[in-house]
């Protein structure tokens, strides 16, 4: 793949994770320049000093950068920590039905507290097929909006039934909101989630609250990039292993939920060539595993729960375990534990091996010999019967991963990245063959700048009506266009799938059909 922009095709990819700040320079498939930073309080701060060591380090002119994208965990960790959201009024259309499990049902108490208690049910919604159940009732619409508007809540959330389908009453609440609170920010469940109310619901509701966030988050990275005088532009990294330029993730930042582990497994795709493996990414507090298909990661077919809550939105199947380079080390009743408590970021002032006082899953990997990192005087006085067992503990962890996230009992090809993967050190069941590579603990930032554009459709059509290839073509094309929306060439996209679910318990042949289609850059990319 070639992008245009600078006559070099230069592109940087960085990871803004919790503890480190990962970059790539990247010309095509080569890694030019690497490097791992401290995260830093702000944003700005903390891209703007990765971006400048690999620049620096590579020597390569800011004006051959021909595209900067970036991969945040900022938007996941606000939600489950419940930091900085904003208060959100939720506006569901859908009386008379689905009156009994109203907006926020089965949220955990404290972050249901942050989001409000501003919640309006109002008479509308649609049948399966797009036709009209009830009509929208306008005026209650119009009712809660003046009621937002005073109380000042400048986030605003509308599901309806079946909106995937045909967003028509969703579109027009939104028109009447905006009537009485034009300074509200609008976030449509159709544009998120799936078919399915209440979590597509919830998904809404997650991204409004992160409205605020988003805006300050992506002005950060727009500040970086003025202060290093780069005129390329911005994209940020999706949880599906593409992008979408930044004006588009300051809509809608959940769909950056899970990004870090995405990058990972695209970034483990390009260094080891394959297309088909499973991937392990080892950080200082966990180790997720993942499945690539088609070189990009395996979507979760099922709910997911973020924070407490159940949403539907696109997620990657990922399987996070407790173990990382900073996870605590203890014997319990004979047994040595590993995690889930670790130092995190603290490591390098933590672990027995750099001078601290805590026994790290870092510290037994140099005591039994297969890391070089550190002081390993710091750990000789340690027991060799128990640093064995440790051992045995990290790889069984490993194992017992590989064998929950395979989809058949043959042996797989495990690719090993992050920078904790120096914690594997012998074969694991399962396994048929262990891969790793020299920049495999910056793979996050690698596939951060390696990403495509992409675009999605997810609606039931019914076959009865207007047969499968009319079906099929309209959801491609809708998909097509909202790629090319977020930034893709128009004649380098490709279908890389299509899924199609017969919904037996609906009547007219009725099918869920989802497309998904991706590309390069078109040549005017842009923020």
């Amino acid at each position: 793949m070639v992008l245009s922009g600078g006559h070099k095709d230069y592109r940087i990819g960085v990871d803004v994770g919790g503890t480190n700040t990962d970059a790539a320079l990247m010309q095509g498939a080569n890694v030019v320049a690497s490097c791992k930073t401290a995260t830093t309080p702000s944003v700005e701060d903390g891209v703007f000093a990765a971006i400048t060591e690999v620049i620096e380090r590579s020597a390569v002119s800011p004006d051959d950068i021909s595209m900067l994208s970036i991969g945040t965990t900022h938007f996941t960790n606000a939600f489950v920590q419940r930091l900085d959201l904003d208060t959100v009024g939720v506006i569901r259309i859908a009386l008379p039905a689905a009156k009994a499990l109203p907006p926020l049902s089965g949220w955990p108490s404290d972050i249901a507290a942050v989001i409000g208690n501003h919640r309006y049910m109002v008479r509308g919604g649609l049948q399966f097929d797009g036709s009209t159940n009830a009509p929208l009732d306008e005026s209650s619409v119009a009712e809660a909006a003046k009621v937002l508007r005073k109380a000042n809540i400048k986030a605003v959330a509308i599901s309806g039934l079946f909106a995937p389908v045909n967003n028509k009453l969703e579109a027009r609440a939104r028109d009447i909101v905006l009537t009485e609170h034009p300074d509200c920010n609008v976030v449509l469940s159709s544009e998120i989630g799936r078919i399915g109310l209440l979590e597509r619901e919830n998904a809404g509701v997650m991204n409004a609250a992160l409205s605020s966030l988003a805006k300050t988050t992506i002005a950060g990275f727009k500040a970086a990039l003025d202060r290093l005088d780069l005129s390329s532009p911005l994209y940020i990294a999706q949880n599906d292993g593409t992008l979408k330029a930044s004006s588009f993730v300051e809509k809608y930042p959940v769909l950056t939920f899970a990004s870090g582990p995405t990058n990972s497994m695209r970034g483990a795709a390009l260094l080891s060539g394959l297309d088909e493996a499973i991937v392990c990414d080892i950080g200082g507090t966990t180790t997720d595993l993942g499945v690539l298909t088609n070189g990009f990661p395996r979507e979760s077919s099922t709910s997911v729960d973020i924070g407490g809550v159940r949403t539907n939105f696109r997620m990657p199947d990922i399987l996070a375990i407790g173990l990382g380079g900073g996870s605590h080390v203890r014997v319990e009743d004979g047994q040595v534990r590993i995690g889930p408590q670790s130092v995190g970021y603290r490591l390098h002032e933590e672990a027995l091996v750099f001078g601290g006082s805590t026994l790290t899953a870092t510290d037994i990997a140099v005591a039994a010999g297969y890391a070089d990192i550190g002081d390993r005087d710091r750990v000789r006085h340690l027991d060799d019967q128990m640093v064995e067992a440790a051992v045995c503990e990290i790889h069984r962890m490993v194992e017992d991963g590989v064998d929950r996230i395979k989809t058949n009992p043959d042996p797989a090809k495990l690719i090993m990245v992050g920078g904790g993967k120096v914690l594997i050190d012998r074969p694991l069941a399962g396994v048929s063959e262990v891969i790793t590579s020299e920049n495999a603990d910056v793979a996050n930032a690698i596939g951060a700048s390696i990403a495509l554009i992409s675009g999605e459709v997810d609606r039931v059509y019914s076959y009865a009506d207007i047969g499968r290839d009319q079906a099929l073509s309209e959801a491609t094309d809708e998909a097509k266009r909202q790629a090319q929306s977020a930034g893709a060439g128009a004649d380098a996209l490709e279908v890389m799938d299509v899924e199609e679910v017969p919904l037996s318990y609906m009547p007219g042949g009725a099918v869920r059909v989802r497309v998904k289609v991706v590309g390069p850059l078109a040549e005017a990319g842009g923020q």
